[in-house]
């Protein structure tokens, strides 16, 4: 063949290609460019040139049967001349690189002009240091502003590289010294023998060795949703791609960088994190809020100066403007610049960004892996879950506990001895059930690395496995006593499997196993109690059909085994035939129930979410299950696929919120039951799925989990959310997490909010109404700091407890601002409104202030009242800069007065616990020192006067009467939207 090909081409084989001196000294044939050019451009010319799959092999100094040899120079070797698995990423972002993104802030570049000509003009007119001190405190406060934000920043990209390193642990299975075992696909190099299965993903670039019915999915690197069937005609596979169908043996020929993903990827930059719906929802609350900051704010401005030219006018200085009018212009810019920053609630998108980096931080540890933000508050808002039963609601370790052959039902046990069971079954029948089990299979039986036998395939195909061991059976004998034509690997529409063989002696026999109802049906022949073939009667066909209802209504996965002579007359070419088998029997597979899914199922219930099974296994055994945990109660439905397919949407829209059970389920139509109940019903809908199959649903739901363990490849990159255990307990602690990032963000916002209300009203009708603001530059600029930085720190990272479980769902149409919260929001501030507004015009009276320095110490209580009407965080911010304090414990001890009473938005006791903490008290008592040290020893900077100890202490009870304010607000009815 080669020589024609030489002919036709006018090539020298001999002489076309010449491996580079390195690589012939590592020991190899072919370098690692050759190897890529051959697979990237499907070369068929060039692998031809180089003798095929097999020539290449032996270039690489592997086998196609025993894979690389593992000794540690060799595989060092290895490495040195073709690379390793692993793509160059993008080096990770320094901290002043956040820094520098953080100033970017248009606000805080108002900020910056303003303290340049805050420190120039005063310098100027007042000198060093006394006329600096408000250009000083902005730039303070800028530098507060930016390296907390920077410091979230930054941590937040280390949590999310941590996770997705945790994303890439994938492994392959591959052939190495003739052992077939498990490695992570980073470990792989060229020469590797891999083993790929229907919904894998192709690790690495390579070429086809052998393998039945592979069709792969390219549309992650060609965009074309049209699968390719790969073939020794058409041998070439591609890093990134995905196994549609069938299972194939893989030669690697090239890895990491070198592949066409990789070469794909470094024309990549990585990209940023999607931003949830909630944070779109509240970047455009704080757009209008800021809009509406921007107006008071030019109205203050305008006000001020309008008083300052008032003033000027009657003293008749109109045209005389000294350094002192500009400076208080310039503070009246500063002023109003500062309520500009005040009302725009900066801390909302931090809070929401933190909580849920926080939330995914901790379901890491929960066993689910966030593939995407936004699925930890989306989850939080469902109301309805899809699962599968297989795998998630169960073990997934399935084993044979019952069978029907030659017409007669058994028991089956490990504990049991082979003889015992062969003991009663005919010898021919024998012989022909474990080459059905053996042959018939995607699974194997292997020797590990320890020579001990392990069992490799699905659960079902593993306890088939389980079972044919236990007859006596030996799987590498029977392999070699026939050789397998054609398969045709299970999937889900079929819901079959088939092989055709071939024995040495001549003959071609299918074996043929699926669902129960599907291969009976295609049996017209049975196997009787003596081993005879007998024509299959209608005595017989409703003695099995009895049998498999019987197995399906112990929750039993019923699979009916057959086969087929069929002579010579069969061609590989056509598909398997679809009547004329002979049954060989039955046999009923148990998948326990997951220990903890019962309770998990009763939580959801409670927590307004409807939890629904749907799969693929027979009726009686998926409501047999449903009963058990409880999915399936007196006044709902189970259903079949194909009954379900035949209705009309008027029918659906009837059908659907009854639905509890779907068995014998297609893929379309778990996609058809998730478009409807998100559409038509406006549910917020979360779908299990294990399988490729299940794709589909997934990318349809509203929050796709896709099982860590079972799941292939294609289901998790179709997935929001990886449950790593594969248990519905899982799924619903993410919700719980959902719930909790969502009412964590509320109490930030109904936090938030009352600040802003109350610091942008005070100086806007002060401003009005006096000509002077109460709240001077620096001091609105710190209560900011404390507002907006450590604010959503405190409020947003509070764990879940298992309250959240017994409220009711958000859902898609719920209102994220509820009644409770404005109640709470307008209340709070009414009250720090009304109590700053006395100070403001009865203070002077009350506290007898009528010397010059009044109108200082009157600013310095309102002030002082503002502050203590909040809550205290500097401390805390230099505890979490310098890494002392946790993210968790901060709601331990910051709920101070106002944040106190945000701590529960209903409850009346917020103060159940606080003072069991020790750390709190010291750090509420370090607060509380350091703001005295702002009042009493700060004056000239901050622009107070020491208080006096009466004064003090009305500043302190002013604060502290909030929360009874508080407590009596959460009294009045308002619903809960």
């Amino acid at each position: 063949m080669f020589d024609s090909f030489n002919l036709s081409t006018g090539l020298n084989l001999s002489s076309e290609y010449d491996a580079p001196e390195e690589v012939k000294a590592a020991g190899f044939q072919i370098c690692a460019d050759e190897l890529g050019s051959i697979v990237e451009g499907h070369d068929v010319k060039k692998l031809k040139i180089h003798g095929g799959v097999e020539d290449i092999a032996a270039k690489l100094s592997t086998s196609i049967v025993n894979g690389i040899p593992t000794s540690e120079h060799l595989v060092n070797e290895r490495k040195r001349i073709y690379g390793i698995n692993k793509f160059t990423e993008t080096p990770p972002r320094g901290f002043w690189v956040f820094v520098w993104e953080a100033l970017q802030d248009t606000t805080l570049m108002i900020l910056a002009v303003c303290a340049l000509v805050s420190l120039a003009v005063g310098i100027t007119v007042e000198g060093w240091p006394k006329g600096a001190y408000d250009g000083l405190g902005i730039v303070l406060s800028i530098l507060l502003v930016v390296f907390v934000t920077a410091t979230s920043d930054y941590r937040q990209s280390l949590q999310f590289r941590d996770l997705d390193k945790e994303k890439k642990k994938i492994t392959v299975q591959v052939t190495r010294d003739g052992l077939r075992q498990k490695i992570s696909i980073f470990d792989l190099l060229p020469g590797d023998i891999v083993h790929l299965a229907i919904g894998d993903q192709v690790p690495a670039d390579g070429l086809f060795i052998s393998g039945f019915s592979v069709l792969i999915n390219e549309s992650s690197l060609t965009g074309e949703s049209e699968p390719v069937s790969v073939n020794s005609r058409n041998p070439f596979l591609l890093s990134g791609t995905k196994v549609q169908d069938g299972s194939c043996k893989m030669l690697v020929t090239t890895v990491g960088m070198r592949t066409q993903w990789g070469k794909l990827m470094a024309t990549l930059s990585e990209g940023g994190d999607d931003e949830t719906p909630l944070q779109v929802k509240l970047n455009g609350v704080a757009t209008i809020i800021g809009k509406i900051g921007l107006f008071f704010a030019v109205v203050t401005f305008a006000v001020l100066v309008q008083g300052l030219f008032s003033r000027k006018l009657q003293d008749g200085t109109q045209w005389i403007w000294s350094g002192d009018d500009a400076m208080e212009m310039l503070e009246f810019f500063a002023i109003a610049v500062t309520i500009v920053v005040v009302a725009v609630p900066e801390g909302l998108p931090l809070a929401v960004t933190l909580s849920l980096a926080f939330a995914m931080k901790k379901m890491m540890n929960d066993k689910a892996l966030v593939r995407h933000l936004a699925a930890c508050e989306t989850m939080g808002s469902s109301t309805s879950i899809c699962s599968d039963k297989t795998g998630t609601l169960t073990t997934n370790h399935m084993t044979v506990v019952k069978t029907c052959f030659c017409g007669e039902i058994k028991e089956v046990s490990t504990s049991n001895k082979s003889n015992h069971f062969r003991s009663a079954v005919p010898e021919s029948a024998v012989k022909i059930l474990i080459e059905s089990i053996f042959i018939n299979t995607g699974g194997e039986v292997v020797n590990n690395k320890e020579n001990k036998i392990e069992i490799l395939g699905t659960p079902t195909e593993t306890a088939l496995l389980e079972f044919g061991l236990l007859l006596g059976g030996d799987f590498q004998a029977e392999r070699k006593a026939s050789k397998i034509v054609k398969v045709e690997p299970f999937n889900s529409a079929k819901k079959r499997m088939g092989v055709v063989i071939e024995f040495p002696a001549g003959g071609l026999r299918v074996h043929c196993k699926g669902a129960s109802e599907i291969i009976l049906a295609a049996c017209d022949k049975v196997i009787s109690s003596n081993g005879d073939v007998l024509p299959l009667d209608e005595p017989t066909t409703n003695h099995l059909k009895n049998t498999i209802e019987q197995f399906a209504s112990e929750a039993l996965r019923t699979l009916c085994l057959a086969y087929m002579d069929v002579g010579t007359n069969f061609s590989v070419d056509s598909s398997l035939p679809l009547q004329g088998y002979t049954c060989i029997g039955i046999v009923g597979i148990k998948d326990p129930v997951r220990p903890g899914v019962k309770e998990s199922v009763a939580i959801s219930k409670s927590a307004g979410i409807t939890v629904r099974m749907v799969t693929g296994d027979n009726i009686n055994t998926a409501k047999a299950i449903a009963r058990e945990i409880g999915i399936l109660t007196d006044d709902g439905i189970a259903i079949e696929g194909p009954v379900f397919r035949e209705k009309s949407e008027e029918e659906l829209y009837e059908l659907i919120p009854k639905i509890q059970v779907m068995a014998r389920s297609s893929p379309m139509d778990k996609h058809t039951l998730v478009k409807h109940l998100r559409t038509s019903l406006g549910e917020v809908v979360a779908v299990t799925g294990d399988g490729t199959n299940d794709a589909p649903a997934l990318h349809e739901a509203d929050i796709g989990l896709a099982m860590g363990i079972a799941g292939t490849e294609v289901a998790k990159e179709s997935a929001d959310v990886i449950i790593l255990d594969d248990n519905f307990s899982t799924i619903v602690t993410v919700a719980k997490w959902g719930r909790s990032v969502y009412i964590n963000i509320q109490k930030f916002v109904q936090f938030q909010l009352t600040v802003n209300v109350v610091a942008l009203i005070v100086n806007f009708t002060s401003a009005c109404l006096t000509g002077n603001a109460p709240l001077t530059a620096v001091q609105l600029l710190w209560v900011n700091m404390i507002m907006d930085t450590l604010g959503a720190l405190a409020l947003a990272t509070e764990p879940p407890n298992d309250d959240l479980m017994k409220r009711s769902p958000v859902g898609r149409k719920g209102n994220f601002i509820s009644n409770v919260m404005w109640r709470n929001i307008l209340g709070q501030s009414l009250y720090q409104f009304v109590i700053i507004w006395i100070l403001q015009t009865r203070g002077k009276a009350a506290f007898h202030l009528d010397g010059p320095d009044s109108d200082l110490i009157l600013n310095t209580l309102i002030f002082n009242s503002f502050v203590f009407c909040q809550s205290f965080r500097v401390l805390c911010l230099i505890l979490y800069l310098l890494g002392l304090l946790e993210l968790h414990q901060w709601l331990s001890f910051l709920q101070v007065f106002n944040e106190i009473s945000s701590r529960e938005m209903e409850k009346i006791n917020v103060l159940k616990g606080i003072l069991k903490n020790h750390v709190f008290v010291a750090v509420l008592s370090c607060t509380i020192i350091f703001q005295i040290v702002i009042v009493e020893f700060l004056g000239t900077f901050a622009s107070t006067s020491p208080l006096t100890v009466q004064q003090w202490f009305v500043s302190v009870c002013l604060g502290f009467l909030g929360m009874p304010i508080a407590a009596a607000l959460k009294l009045i009815p308002v619903g809960s939207n």
